[in-house]
């Protein structure tokens, strides 16, 4: 056998062993694992995404969130994220069984947000925080995502929707800032984001 077919060979080894290792073998032990069932209502999480949870999902991900935030709580001696309060627990496998991609995020120039559902369960937080983060957290140095809200003229009466905007960012006389349905897609994506369940024989890795 010539060198030529020996390296053609040893490279061919080395895909296939790799793909058994960071595919099948992750595939195959993951694949099938069941979710987390509550023994109190039978409920299983993480649920199913609504399809309006899905359209959050995709423009999540067109907006570029993941590029400043993760969505997985670590644990061990990186249990910080624990002491911060973004989760109760460490993020365990069966936390994305409905995700697909995985948005487990590369770096945190914002907090984490597997969780954000439950710690901001208020849908007119997010809406002022994406309209303009300052307004709800000052300091922050978040964007803002204005160009998902709409300015338009009052009705006969305003919108349920419409942004309570106070004083600088309050709209002219007559108008009202109201969610696009891009805009109220992310929300509830975003309130979809609770992994506090209980899962069964797992100590949370604290």
């Amino acid at each position: 056998m010539n060198r030529g077919s020996v390296i053609y060979l040893g490279l061919v080894v080395t895909f296939v062993a790799a793909w058994i290792g960071l595919v099948l073998a992750p595939a195959r032990q993951l694949g099938d694992l069941p979710g987390a069932v509550d023994p109190v209502t039978g409920q299983t999480h993480p649920r199913r995404y609504t399809a309006l949870e899905l359209e959050g999902r995709a423009v999540y991900r067109a907006e570029g969130c993941i590029y400043c935030h993760s969505q997985q709580i670590r644990g061990g001696r990186f249990n910080a994220d624990i002491e911060r309060g973004w989760g109760p627990r460490r993020s365990h496998p069966i936390d994305y069984l409905r995700d697909n991609p995985v948005f487990l995020g590369t770096s945190r120039t914002g907090p984490d947000l597997i969780n954000i559902g439950a710690r901001q369960p208020s849908d007119s937080w997010h809406h002022l925080h994406l309209y303009d983060p300052r307004i709800v957290s000052p300091g922050s140095i978040m964007p803002p995502f204005g160009y998902l809200y709409e300015l338009r003229p009052i009705g006969d009466q305003p919108s349920p929707d419409a942004l309570t905007l106070r004083g600088g960012h309050a709209p002219p006389e007559g108008m009202e800032v109201v969610p696009t349905r891009r805009a109220r897609a992310l929300v509830a994506y975003l309130l979809s984001l609770d992994r506090t369940y209980d899962i069964p024989g797992f100590d949370g890795g604290r």
